[in-house]
């Protein structure tokens, strides 16, 4: 870690050359809190999926990992789109391909697929629309009603639309290995043993039965939103966002509920990389044009039903 007249040296350093190079900083919210010192915009997927399509910037620096810069791109192909660290991917969209959903659309003739945006830019492109945790029973709602539908690739996040809605879902057999492998019925036991009268909120990428003993289930803007207006707070998601808030409000009382649901990808990223990428524009991502074309139809009609 550097010390505090280091990181301000950084965070100016990298400020100047943002306005130099035309620059837009993109970070998601789990990223370390150092990172959030130079944000432009900080958010979940959806927010940035956004910002992205809005963005009039010459490059994009999206700090988080490479699915989120694919979407960037996808939705703003004007700009030279850069990832914060190169090896920054994710788990959950490495568990499936594009061939496994090809196979996996030929056991289901006539459905629909619903692709969570965690995914590689090849699944988005075989996929009918995309969802993030923030719209997803919104997504799901929007299909027509005689029509099965295929999610891909997360099953928790399936398995809650598919109940929230009552709609007919197959859900791929993928994970968060943070929410799903980090995050216990356990944890929420001892949470309100320790933390009587505070809210419990979960990410729907938590195994059904944690988030089946929350007070309320959302997306990190969701959690982000509910703690604006409330003080008492457990988190059941990455632990960076527990962190990021608990610094913008000091004064809330806003606890983890696992403290080892550290995603390691999101924390590749550090000042001194996003110096040193913005400067070489290194990390830029490049997509295959015929792909590109077919992903961003499943990302335009999500941001259409949103």
């Amino acid at each position: 870690m550097e010390d505090k007249s280091s990181l301000t040296e950084l965070v100016c350093k990298i400020k100047h050359l943002k306005e130099e190079k035309e620059a837009l900083i993109l970070v998601h919210n789990y990223q370390p809190l150092e990172i959030h010192s130079v944000a432009d915009i900080a958010g979940d997927s959806l927010e940035l999926a956004r910002e992205a399509t809005k963005a009039d910037a010459r490059i994009i620096l999206l700090a988080g990992v490479r699915f989120m810069a694919e979407t960037a791109k996808l939705l703003n192909p004007e700009a030279k789109v850069l990832l914060s660290h190169p090896r920054a991917g994710c788990p959950m969209a490495d568990m499936i391909t594009a061939d496994q959903l090809r196979r996996f659309k030929g056991e289901y003739p006539g459905s629909e697929v619903v692709c969570y945006v965690n995914s590689s830019v090849e699944v988005k492109a075989e996929s009918d629309i995309c969802c993030t945790s923030s719209n997803a029973l919104k997504v799901v709602n929007s299909i027509p009603a005689e029509k099965q539908i295929l999610f891909v690739p997360d099953q928790n996040l399936g398995t809650y639309a598919a109940e929230q809605s009552g709609r007919d879902i197959v859900v791929w057999k993928g994970f968060c290995s943070v929410h799903h492998s980090r995050i216990s019925v356990e944890d929420v036991e001892k949470a309100r043993h320790e933390y009587p009268g505070y809210t419990l909120i979960v990410h729907p990428e938590c195994k059904p039965e944690v988030f089946h003993l929350a007070d309320m289930i959302a997306s990190t803007k969701g959690m982000a939103d509910f703690v604006a207006e409330n003080d008492r707070v457990i988190l059941g998601t990455e632990v960076g966002l527990a962190e990021q808030l608990q610094f913008k409000y000091p004064k809330k009382k806003i606890v983890p509920l696992s403290r080892e649901a550290i995603c390691r990808n999101m924390k590749k990223s550090n000042l001194p990389l996003l110096l040193e990428v913005l400067q070489n524009e290194s990390n830029e991502i490049t997509i295959d044009q015929k792909i590109a074309d077919s992903a961003l139809k499943s990302l335009e009609r999500m941001l259409a039903v949103s």
